[in-house]
Formats: structure tokens, C-alpha cells, sequence
């Protein structure tokens, strides 16, 4: 039987070709008056999933 891509989880983070998991960085939505512009800077791009919780990614995402 097939499983089935989490909808969620696979709107918010993406597999890369080596396999590694990338996410959006937290922060940058509202209030960014603020906030100095090295931090909007810092926030801006994606990151590496942290190794804790890729498993769980893995589950919610099994064909990405």
C-alpha cells in the first residue's frame, strides 16, 4: 500500500539533491520595525533541519 505525503510538511520543507532536508528560516513574518536589518538579513534564506528531527520528516515525507 502506498503512504501518503504529509500536505503540510511537504509545503514547508524541501529535500535536496544529497538528501538533506531544508527549511525556512523563523522570524521574519511581522514586527520587523524592530528588528536592525543584519537580523532581517540573517533570517532571510533557508537552513539545514536540525539531525533531531529528521526522522520524523522522513515519515511525513516518503517520496520527496
Amino acid at each position: 500500500m502506498k503512504l501518503k505525503t504529509h500536505k503540510g510538511t511537504s509545503k514547508r520543507f524541501a529535500k535536496t539533491g544529497s538528501g538533506k532536508i531544508m527549511r525556512r528560516k523563523a522570524g521574519k513574518r511581522h514586527i520587523l520595525t524592530s528588528k536592525r536589518h543584519d537580523r532581517k538579513r540573517r533570517l532571510s534564506g533557508t537552513a539545514v533541519v536540525d539531525p533531531t528531527v529528521v526522522a520524523t520528516l522522513n515519515r511525513l515525507l516518503p517520496y520527496a
